[in-house]
């Protein structure tokens, strides 16, 4: 689709479907804490609407479904001292998240191109996510020295052989076969026939009935197909550094783990500590209390630290240098990294319908 004109999110009431269109092609149709918050309120009316029985979520311009928080603008409000609206993105964010995944209604994503970040957000926790053949989800926030968010410290500790944990530490892209083998993607369709689809669903039969005559298996096995066996081993480890280690021991016979390892070096050291432990928690945890732990590590992460340089360096700078620090996994410290979960000073909201009591 080539919508792009007009507000940067769109609503509409399309026979029995309620539509929603992020329209920020040009931005990769990032989320801004408007989008988020107009977003969440039109999901509540539709909840409380009889006549809308489900919801289905596009993003403009073919290049992408949504692109993740516009970071850009997290990062200026954060240089600015403005770390109130800042902590409000995250509540409004997080809140969305929680809402899709509690949503009484089917509720479909329609994902041409990226995904990634918070675009994670706001499809992964709905009941069905319709990958196209340009499918391209990553979480890359290892990369700019922040972690992975968006109820990912549930779901990604749960995909098979480590593959979440793997996805977590090096903030590789993967395709359509690969979602779909992991479960992040529930069908598959070329995006010409995204437009089918939906006046399909917008007649208001059933919603599996109406997917199903258009969706098939992605045509070509994914490359994590043959590496699941070595990812469940090497990811299996408790530490990055031990996951370094192994990948370096397999290195002379596979390329994908000397690849693999040599990604996660150039990522910041902090940020792939909390990640591993992200997922160790995650693991053991309720969606409420991970998406709790991700606001404490947000509002933590943009207080300052790696975040700002790693941001700097990939979208400000773009020289693609950043200075972490510290600079290597020896020099992070581990007490240092446990205290960025722990609860903060000042009172955390409410995100979820569960919410219950503070989680140490």
């Amino acid at each position: 689709m080539t919508e792009g004109s007009g507000p940067d999110i769109l609503f509409e009431v399309r026979g029995a479907a309620g539509l929603v269109t992020l329209n920020r092609p040009r931005a990769l149709n990032a989320l801004t804490l408007a989008m988020a918050d107009a977003m969440l309120a039109q999901l509540d009316a539709w909840a409380a609407d009889d006549a809308v029985t489900r919801v289905v979520v596009r993003g403009a311009g073919g290049r992408a479904f949504c692109a993740g928080g516009d970071i850009r603008q997290i990062y200026e409000l954060g240089r600015e001292g403005r770390l109130d609206e800042v902590s409000a993105f995250w509540t409004a964010e997080y809140r969305l998240d929680a809402a899709i995944r509690a949503y009484p209604k089917p509720y479909v994503s329609l994902i041409e191109g990226i995904v990634m970040g918070g675009g994670v957000g706001i499809s992964l926790h709905g009941s069905h996510r319709v990958a196209a053949e340009n499918y391209s989800f990553a979480m890359p926030e290892v990369g700019i020295g922040f972690f992975p968010d968006c109820g990912t410290t549930y779901a990604l500790p749960r995909l098979p052989d480590q593959a979440g944990t793997y996805l977590a530490l090096t903030g590789n892209r993967i395709g359509a076969s690969d979602a779909l083998a992991l479960g992040l993607a529930t069908h598959y369709s070329p995006a010409a026939k995204f437009d089918t689809i939906l006046d399909l669903l917008c007649e208001g039969g059933d919603v599996d009935a109406s997917l199903s005559p258009h969706t098939a298996q992605a045509p070509a096995p994914g490359p994590l197909r043959t590496q699941r066996a070595l990812m469940a081993t090497a990811f299996s480890a408790d530490t990055v550094s031990e996951i370094l280690v192994r990948l370096d021991r397999m290195a002379p016979d596979s390329a994908f783990a000397a690849e693999t390892a040599s990604l996660m070096r150039t990522r910041s050291p902090t940020s792939l500590c909390i990640a591993r432990e992200q997922m160790r928690r995650g693991a053991v945890s309720s969606f409420e209390e991970a998406q709790r732990l991700e606001y404490r590590l947000a509002v933590r992460a943009t207080e300052g630290g790696d975040f700002y340089e790693g941001v700097r360096a990939a979208i400000v700078d773009k020289d693609g240098k950043p200075a972490w620090s510290p600079a290597t996994l020896a020099e992070v410290d581990p007490d240092a990294i446990a205290a960025r979960f722990g609860p903060l000073e000042q009172p955390e909201p409410v995100i979820g319908p569960e919410w219950t009591g503070p989680l140490s």
